[in-house]
């Protein structure tokens, strides 16, 4: 059965969504996931955009060379002069590479935006294409909005880009405008009429403006696209993309159907999903397919009795095959610190020596309060202390107190980053307001808006660890932090002031690019 390549842009397009920008460790955390994941390329990000979108990818592809899986580490770059030469900087150490040019072939985009003639982008698409294959013959071109594109001119473009060199044509639906008929009938043509038996690899670029990004890649495989671009939990510009988990297990189930297989890892989704969702601040809906907290619930009385007597009466899969079984007995507070560093070695986890006291700290912690901690709780843990390892403010002491009749009040100790101690306290509408509300008098203001929040538990019961993650806003800025603790007010105080540090992190660069430019 043909194999079709997963080519991952969550570090590009998926970053692209509003709110979803991560910094070089996040994202070099998401792409050592990606590698677990056993995806065929990943995109990296758009070297050219800015120095630390240049710095991300320039760091993935020297990473690259450790992990067991190495995939095609690739840099977007508009078709131009500068972008190729920067995208072929940012990927000279790794160890296999892709250069992904671009240009608008629709007339909405010629006319509105490039003002080129036809006869202008097909000797821009001939010239960059060949540009960027003097640095590697891995060359991928995309015709910007070629669904809305004339057909004959959009073949024109694409030949005269496998003239130049190009390895892979991918045939973006940039605004989510197609249906599967019109793009499955789109690939098909492209096969028989460019492509025409050469060693040419048609890929899918699908948005999900009307829903239909996952629908549409589907039909694009029928017809003989053999890579699909898509992103973890399906984010992106606008509505986003198309998701990963969706299309790799539609393939995977229905291979009845689709005459193509993929080398996806399905039992490393669910944690590629967290992983990004945390790193991202982009919470994954309930009822997300694959994914979702609901995505293999039941609760109807007629479903439950199906699921006992057999689970096929409804379940198409199993929550196991994409890594997302219930977590049972894992560690608890007997465990040592031998047995929890190789447990979170076995999760994908090598941490340095002091990391590791650090998480066995709160890992005990944890666990004296709940007696047992499963993966999911450890995962969580981890990327809260992840969390801390980078903040400027810290929070060394919280005591709120709160009831039906009381005042919530909140008394907060920070450590300031010059290692000085503070101490403050403050009223609110409740014991989370209270906190925050404390630590803004503890840092003599308030650094931003709050424009997000929201509480998960990392597994069930009343007794689960919790998860906060708090976005701020400021100035055009905008961050996020995540918080974990057994205390859900301790998460809180820890995700808000984790979200404070990463936006004055963020505009103390934008504040550098800004004097920079002047």
């Amino acid at each position: 059965m043909p194999h079709v390549r997963i080519f991952d842009t969550t570090l590009r397009d998926g970053e692209q969504a509003p709110g979803c920008s991560m910094t070089v460790s996040e994202k070099l955390a998401v792409a050592r996931q990606l590698s677990r994941l056993g995806v065929d390329i990943i995109e990296a990000g758009f070297p050219a955009a800015s120095p630390g979108d240049f710095e991300a990818v320039q760091t993935i592809a020297q990473a690259a060379h450790q992990w067991t899986h190495v995939p095609v580490i690739c840099g977007l770059a508009r078709a131009n002069t500068r972008d190729i030469e920067t995208a072929a900087r940012a990927l000279a150490l790794a160890p296999s590479a892709r250069i992904h040019t671009f240009l608008a072939t629709s007339a909405v985009h010629l006319t509105h935006k490039l003002n080129m003639s036809h006869a202008q982008v097909r000797q821009r698409v001939g010239e960059m294409v060949s540009l960027a294959v003097s640095f590697t013959p891995n060359v991928q071109f995309s015709p910007e909005d070629a669904t809305r594109s004339e057909t004959a001119f959009l073949h024109e473009v694409l030949h005269e880009a496998i003239e130049a060199g190009a390895t892979t044509l991918n045939i973006p639906d940039t605004v989510g405008y197609t249906t599967p008929e019109e793009y499955f009938a789109l690939i098909a043509g492209i096969r028989d009429e460019v492509v025409r038996g050469r060693d040419i690899v048609i890929a899918t670029h699908c948005h999900d403006d009307l829903g239909l990004a996952v629908a549409n890649s589907l039909a694009g495989v029928r017809a003989g696209a053999r890579q699909v671009e898509c992103t973890i939990n399906g984010i992106g510009e606008r509505a986003g993309n198309a998701a990963l988990e969706e299309v790799v297990m539609a393939l995977r189930t229905r291979a009845d159907h689709f005459p193509a297989t993929t080398r996806i890892r399905t039992t490393e989704i669910g944690r590629a999903s967290r992983i990004v969702s945390r790193h991202t601040g982009m919470r994954v809906p309930a009822n997300k397919a694959i994914v979702g907290a609901n995505a293999f619930a039941h609760e109807a009385g007629i479903h439950q009795d199906g699921m006992l007597k057999h689970r096929d009466t409804y379940e198409i899969m199993r929550a196991d095959d994409v890594g997302l079984e219930s977590g049972g007995l894992v560690l608890g507070k007997h465990s040592g610190r031998a047995a929890l560093r190789s447990h979170l070695a076995s999760l994908g986890h090598v941490l340095s020596d002091s990391d590791c006291d650090a998480v066995f700290a709160r890992f005990k912690e944890v666990a004296d309060r709940k007696k047992v901690v499963d993966d999911r709780e450890l995962e969580a843990i981890v990327a809260g202390l992840s969390e801390r390892s980078v903040q400027a403010w810290r929070l060394e002491l919280l005591q709120v107190s709160s009831g039906t009749h009381a005042i919530p009040t909140a008394t907060v100790k920070l450590t300031t980053p010059d290692g000085v101690s503070r101490v403050a306290a403050a009223e609110g509408d409740g014991p989370v307001d209270a906190a925050c509300r404390a630590i803004d008098v503890c840092m003599e203001e308030q650094v931003g808006e709050l424009v997000e929040f929201h509480v998960d538990a990392a597994a069930e019961g009343i007794n689960a660890v919790g998860g906060v993650r708090i976005a701020l806003r400021a100035d055009g800025c905008s961050a996020h932090g995540y918080g974990v603790h057994t205390d859900i007010i301790v998460a809180t105080a820890e995700a808000y002031l984790a979200a404070i540090n990463a936006l004055l992190r963020v505009k103390a660069r934008h504040e550098a690019i800004e004097g920079v430019a002047a």
